[in-house]
């Protein structure tokens, strides 16, 4: 056992020794403006020109907002934009051989779809974690699918290994220059439908598309502000920036998984550092609410990184933009559907939509009916409702129910649990949020 450990321990030190040549901190790449413009004209066939359209959460929010749609490309996300242009600037050998790379789902799936569109054989690694649905996308575009490591760090030395011993071009996900300048259109199209926009959030994960559009965006409109939006649970870029350079941080599980990236990218950071505004982290909670909103006002389903613009906006950390334009950019779509109804569930329940409480009520027939009779001239919707008789030892003539129901709003919560406490005094009500939610 012991031997198989050492074993185990040489091959990752190893594999963490294997460089990306396009991605080195002791010699960074900055994108240049030109590089920009040269992924517009070559993608322009093949990406979708996404629309930006004014929100209806603008009067929510006291500001002019638009919606920057990149989640409705083929593949559900902004990623397309690069692996197209990272595809297409590939030598005639390159393309022969195939290019490699280490993805947990949407830059797997747009590099995956364009290599199948332009006849370049993609292999991808991901992790043991990444989700069934986009292992199986990634296969029906063709491509070779290694499934190894139990995360990203151990997937991406697998691919880096695999790239030098085969000669085929390792592609970063976020950091590749072909990749940011890709990423860098999406600005440029911003700013074609929104020529005066006074701020347009970006989410942040590798640093890639922050990279991209805001050198893209100051070249244009200096005046413009950046705003990058991060989980605070791999707040990477923001730790970067107080560091001064990349650093990796302790990563947590977050809804918006398409942003967790415990390390930016150095070229990523080296070209972005000096142009962001402002750097703004968001909790989960408001993250949820975001897609809450999106998929009532505006009827767009996108993943937790697609929201967090949103997020950063209702959490009122943009609030010096109130009675300005702002563009948010929903960069992705990739969703699976358990984790969409979790979401809803948690938004409803922190705009006080969804409320639990314990009551102890009186065990005789009627006892339950009277209290759906006060549930329903409260005007409350039952969700759930569960009998505890067991767990009762004080009073075998009583039971406990827990009651989950729906409310219209937070206000008409409070008013539930009043009319509540005041027929059942032993009641709990699990936590209703503060009057402040939009």
């Amino acid at each position: 056992m012991v031997a198989e450990n050492e074993n185990n321990d040489d091959l990752i030190n190893e594999e963490m020794e294997v460089e990306d040549p396009f991605c080195l901190e002791s010699c960074p790449l900055k994108l240049t403006f030109e590089d920009i413009t040269s992924a517009a004209y070559k993608i322009k066939d093949g990406v979708i020109k996404t629309a930006c359209t004014k929100s209806h959460l603008s009067n929510l929010v006291n500001m002019e907002l638009y919606l920057k749609k990149d989640f409705v490309q083929y593949t559900g996300s902004f990623k397309e934009r690069g692996a197209c242009y990272a595809l297409m600037m590939l030598s005639d050998e390159h393309k022969r051989n195939g290019v490699i790379s280490a993805s947990l789902g949407n830059h797997a799936q747009a590099l995956c779809y364009h290599g199948k569109r332009l006849g370049v054989p993609v292999t991808v690694v991901m992790p043991t974690v990444a989700p069934i649905i986009k292992i199986e996308a990634c296969r029906n575009f063709g491509a070779t699918v290694i499934i190894q490591g139990i995360n990203m760090k151990e997937s991406k030395h697998i691919a880096l290994k695999l790239s030098k011993e085969k000669g085929i071009i390792y592609i970063n996900g976020y950091d590749h220059p072909h990749i940011m300048a890709g990423q860098g259109t999406v600005g440029l199209e911003i700013l074609e439908a929104v020529p005066d926009a006074d701020a347009i959030v970006v989410p942040v994960g590798g640093g890639g598309l922050l990279a991209g559009v805001s050198l893209a965006v100051k070249t244009l409109r200096k005046d413009c502000k950046i705003i990058g939006v991060e989980s605070d649970r791999v707040p990477s870029f923001t730790r970067a920036m107080e560091h001064g350079s990349p650093i990796t941080v302790d990563g947590k599980s977050t809804l918006a998984d398409g942003l967790a990236v415990p390390r930016v990218g150095c070229n990523a950071f080296a070209t972005a550092a000096g142009l962001v505004d402002k750097m703004i982290v968001v909790t989960e909670e408001w993250i949820s609410m975001a897609i809450l909103r999106l998929v009532e006002s505006e009827k767009c389903v996108v993943e937790g990184a697609g929201a967090i613009g949103l997020a950063a906006v209702l959490s009122g950390t943009l609030d010096e933009f109130v009675g300005k334009k702002v563009v948010l950019l929903l960069c992705g779509g990739n969703i699976d559907t358990s984790i969409l109804g979790r979401c809803l569930d948690r938004g409803l329940a922190i705009d006080g939509r969804l409320v639990k409480f314990h009551a102890t009520l009186s065990d005789r027939p009627g006892g339950i009916a009277e209290l759906c009779r006060i549930l329903a001239t409260s005007g409350v919707c039952v969700k759930d409702i569960i009998h505890e008789r067991a767990w009762l030892s004080d009073d075998v003539f009583s039971v406990r129910v827990k009651v989950v129901c729906e409310t219209r709003d937070l206000r008409h919560a409070r008013l539930l649990q009043e009319v509540i406490t005041k027929n059942y005094s032993s009641s709990v009500f699990g936590e209703i949020p503060l009057p402040k939610i939009l």
